[in-house]
């Protein structure tokens, strides 16, 4: 996942934090992530060290950060988990249990959480959920010999050179790629801005990635804007640059909270192009005191609609209500699918829970990357990895209309 801020809005004022998807530490802290924390308290108990300790089990060990700025995800990530882990005990036959250790968003801590779970005896390393621990702990896991499979970390580097690390989200520039296409092939500008996070990897390499495609296509780059971090909350300049620019399209890969500032912003400036976004920018609709009418006509990228009809992403949906009492976003949906392509990886391999970690390790990665391994989830159907560790599925694109998502 990512670095994340966010932004509690209470009418004009704005209190920022951090959190995230994947880009180094940011992150959303709003009261969402408040009442998430207690809803999951719960359950977080159940599925540490009461539910590592199971026997028979597969001992997976989760970090990311459970408290703290970037809260929001790495519990959003830490519960389609648990959800998925309770499918398959109640399956019978390879069980899984979850230690998850709280990194906070942060790379030392995360380490921490990593040695914590290696004296537990872990198998496997589920995380970190934020870009920047998650590079730490890739460096452990490649040296010690642990397969390691992150949701939300979507950085090129997490993976680069160990082949250990796999990833469920998109890597960054395939995201800005992926989007400059689309702007390009349904003629939605040929006048493009991009304001971007430079001091975020996950913002910036989708924003680089897009920004190269688009010259590769024609389309017009009239401002390149960018900002320090997610703690910024007047975006004037980087509006009225695109705005002075003549953008018909602002390509925003950015997090919805700070996403919200510039939407607002820009309606009261009077300026109206597209806004577009990546996958940072799910969750938007369910900000706490959000005007939902100002992301009308937001077009955004998401391997997950939790609106969706399709029968097991309703079922997850109504479980995750039942569980934690609120909508589950793209987060929590990789978690969930990052439980079950260890499960059918490990079925597939014949791992059993007396191996050791270095034998489970070699064994997921040649049934990962194996040409006979797919699997089918809840952010796409027959994902498949390379063997540099990145997953191949198909994003959606959606557009915001009454409130909710449209699949374009």
């Amino acid at each position: 996942m990512k670095r994340f801020f966010a932004f509690l809005l209470t009418g004009a004022l704005v209190l920022s934090m951090m959190a995230g998807c994947s880009g180094a530490s940011s992150s959303e802290a709003s009261s969402t992530a408040s009442s998430s924390e207690a809803a999951s308290s719960e359950a977080a108990a159940g599925t540490g060290e009461e539910s590592a300790a199971a026997e028979g089990a597969i001992m997976i060990g989760g970090i990311g950060p459970l408290t703290g700025s970037a809260a929001t995800y790495g519990l959003a990530t830490k519960q389609g988990a648990e959800i998925a882990i309770k499918e398959i005990n109640a399956l019978g036959g390879l069980q899984l249990a979850l230690d998850f250790q709280d990194d906070e968003g942060d790379f030392e801590k995360a380490g921490n959480a990593y040695n914590i779970l290696k004296d537990k005896d872990m198998q496997i390393v589920y995380g970190c959920t934020t870009t920047q621990p998650c590079l730490t702990v890739a460096s452990l896991t490649y040296e010690d010999r642990y397969f390691q499979l992150t949701p939300s970390a979507s950085s090129t580097d997490v993976t680069d050179g160990k082949d250990n690390v796999f990833q469920m989200c998109f890597t960054d520039p395939d995201q800005g790629v992926t989007a400059a296409n689309f702007v390009k092939d349904k003629g939605l500008a040929t006048k493009v801005a991009v304001i971007y996070n430079n001091g975020d990897a996950y913002s910036t390499g989708i924003a680089q990635g897009f920004i190269a495609q688009a010259n590769e296509l024609g389309l017009e780059i009239v401002a390149e804007q960018t900002f320090p971090d997610d703690t910024t909350t007047d975006f004037s300049v980087q509006l009225n640059a695109a705005k002075n620019g003549g953008a018909e399209l602002v390509f925003m890969p950015i997090y919805y909270t700070p996403a919200s500032l510039v939407l607002n912003q820009a309606k009261a400036m009077g300026y109206a192009p597209i806004f577009f976004g990546g996958d940072g920018m799910d969750g938007i609709l369910d900000m706490d005191g959000f005007d939902k009418s100002l992301a009308e006509g937001l077009m955004l990228m998401t391997p997950f609609n939790a609106a969706s009809t399709e029968e097991r992403t309703a079922k997850f949906v109504a479980e995750y209500q039942e569980a934690y009492g609120g909508i589950p976003n793209q987060f929590a949906a990789d978690g969930y699918d990052c439980m079950y392509a260890i499960y059918e990886a490990c079925q597939k391999a014949g791992i059993t829970a007396d191996m050791s970690h270095e034998e489970i390790c070699d064994a997921l990665i040649a049934t990962f990357t194996s040409a006979d391994f797919s699997v089918d989830g809840l952010t796409g159907s027959g994902m498949t990895w390379n063997t540099a560790g990145q997953v191949t599925k198909a994003p959606q694109v959606f557009t915001v209309q009454d409130g909710v998502y449209v699949a374009n």
